[in-house]
């Protein structure tokens, strides 16, 4: 049977019958030529165009990894074989198997993430009524431990075997977690034990919170700016579609995990300790086995490590010589350890390559948007309770922010379809930058010192920020996606880990403006620190802009030769 070389495939996608009519069309040309090209087709008669990355082997080893809609590009196609095969409608290559395992992985790391981070608040509130020092503690150093060791991780991620990575990551969460949930146990239920030693057990506690976060962040990076890129390879659209719902699963979370647990707690402290122990334990194994199956179906993520340079000289013939070789061997061995050592515990030189970087200013532009008190979490929620807002009253303000943030999940991939990641970044900050300054200035002009009414004004903020968290989860998609096309696969760990380190940076300055405007009427000052945070990310992200594609405005087409012929 004669055969068709084709590394591009058109298919109608509006109607499975117009599909079979354009193969039959096919096999009827075929009669009266040997082979066709696509660019035969009559214009009016092509479909959307499905590119298949040409990197893709064609060999059966790698068939759980492709689609089975894939064709390869490279060789001849059997138009009956063709005509047989199931048709794909999107560029999406990724099977159903790896994209469900991940996700799985995916979420059961998330939850139990934000379950634990809420919970362990609940916790220290009930063990240490009366007193926000506990808490203010466990948060501060936790935060200042990511800030501080995250970039530390980059290296082991860059380096190190992928799947040992990632599994390093959950095990240790959840062993850190399961620990904690313990000591939360014995600090609830003992409360008889010596001040010493429940200071001395929640000094522990702190150091296993500070582990989990670590774990966490090594989970996320790996996963989210490494493992996404290699899966999707160099399929844009896919890795779009890869990210949105990553993101959809991270606010899903978001929301509905803190509050199963506040509900719990709600019901019995003893009973929320728990569950979260129940939860680490019982998720750990299928998250193991889950993220297993996808480092096993994708052949691109396993790479090998080199060997360290301990064990290369171990190797050295010229090291295996007399005692007194061997003592000086061990002598500098013991030195380059020590360098090492240091150096991946400080990895100094990640950071002028982060700064060095082409995707660093969208990747700080990011991070500064950490630097707010404009979001539902604890410092607004508590503002608003000191205002006069019922719990139900916030919980609603909360969930109605989830919904707008989940639509930006849906809406960010369309953008960046359209107009790219590069310019779908300038109009999700202009939008979120747009909402912040009316809410802003609502709340100065409806201040209650010139109202009398706190509720009014504030409710003007909160509508607000609501609208602006579109325009923030839309800037978060396409500076992930530039982040991902940009640093290559050498950099992605410790370009990722200190852009992680600089967000929690941010967000501890974010607490420190709370700390100094403590009281509720003060509110607005931290309110406007952030919005000028916002307004430096979009400045500098401006200057990116500007970098990458030489203007700012993009002309219509029905405006453009106007101007052109007004010169």
């Amino acid at each position: 049977m004669a055969t068709i070389g084709l590394s591009t495939i058109n298919v109608t996608s509006n109607e499975a019958s117009e599909t079979r009519r354009d193969l039959q069309a096919i096999r009827n040309e075929k009669s009266r030529t040997s082979s066709a090209t696509d660019e035969e087709r009559p214009e009016s008669s092509r479909g959307p165009t499905i590119l298949i990355p040409a990197h893709y082997p064609a060999s059966t080893a790698d068939d759980t990894y492709h689609n089975h809609d894939a064709v390869p590009t490279t060789g001849s196609i059997d138009i009956q074989e063709l005509s047989e095969r199931p048709i794909a409608l999107s560029s999406h290559p990724i099977s159903r198997q790896i994209i469900s395992r991940l996700f799985i992985s995916h979420f059961l790391s998330t939850w139990n993430s934000r379950l634990f981070e809420m919970g362990a608040v609940l916790f220290i509130a009930a063990i240490f009524p009366g007193t926000l020092l506990p808490m203010s503690t466990y948060a501060l150093v936790r935060t200042a431990a990511a800030v501080m060791l995250s970039p530390a991780l980059g290296s082991w991620i860059d380096k190190g075997d992928r799947l040992k990575v990632v599994r390093v990551s959950i095990v240790g969460q959840r062993l850190a977690v399961g620990a904690s949930c313990g000591i939360f146990w014995i600090l609830y239920e003992r409360k008889e034990l010596g001040t010493k030693l429940r200071v001395g057990l929640f000094v522990v506690n702190i150091l296993l919170a500070c582990i989990e976060k670590l774990c966490s962040v090594l989970n996320l990076v790996s996963i989210e700016r490494d493992w996404v890129v290699v899966i999707s390879r160099d399929d844009d659209t896919a890795r779009r579609i890869l990210n949105a719902r990553m993101r959809r699963i991270d606010l899903f979370c978001k929301l509905f995990g803190p509050l199963a647990i506040s509900l719990i707690d709600g019901a019995s402290t003893m009973v929320a300790i728990f569950v979260t122990l129940a939860m680490t334990c019982t998720s750990v194994l299928i998250e193991y086995f889950t993220i297993t199956a996808v480092f096993r179906m994708v052949p691109a993520l396993q790479r090998t490590t080199t060997e360290n340079s301990l064990t290369a000289a171990g190797d050295n013939p010229e090291r295996l010589q007399p005692a007194i070789k061997t003592n000086q061997a061990s002598l500098r061995g013991i030195i380059d350890f020590a360098q090492s050592a240091a150096s991946n515990l400080l990895p100094l030189h990640s950071i002028p390559y982060y700064f060095q970087h082409p995707a660093f200013l969208p990747s700080i532009s990011l991070s500064l948007l950490y630097f707010t008190v404009l979001s539902f979490s604890g410092q607004m929620i508590t503002f608003l309770l000191a205002i006069g807002y019922t719990s139900y009253a916030v919980g609603a303000a909360r969930a109605v922010s989830t919904i707008f943030e989940l639509s930006a999940t849906w809406i960010a991939p369309k953008v960046q379809e359209h107009i790219g990641a590069v310019r779908g970044g300038i109009w999700s900050l202009t939008w979120q930058m747009i909402w912040l300054a009316v809410g802003l200035s609502w709340f100065f002009a409806s201040s209650e010192s010139l109202t009398g009414n706190g509720l009014f004004a504030a409710s003007g903020l909160v509508g607000a920020v609501i609208l602006s968290r579109v325009g923030l989860w839309s800037f978060d998609l396409c500076a992930q996606s530039i982040v991902q096309e940009e640093v290559n696969e050498e950099g992605r760990g410790a370009f990722s880990t200190v852009e992680a380190s600089f967000q929690n940076l941010f967000e501890l300055l974010s607490y420190a403006t709370t700390i100094i405007f403590s009281k509720a009427d003060q509110f607005q000052w931290p309110a406007v620190i952030s919005v000028i945070a916002v307004y430096v990310a979009g400045g500098t992200y401006t200057v990116f802009v500007r970098r990458r594609r030489g203007h700012l405005v993009h002309m219509p087409g029905c405006i453009k030769p106007r101007l052109e012929d007004g010169r």
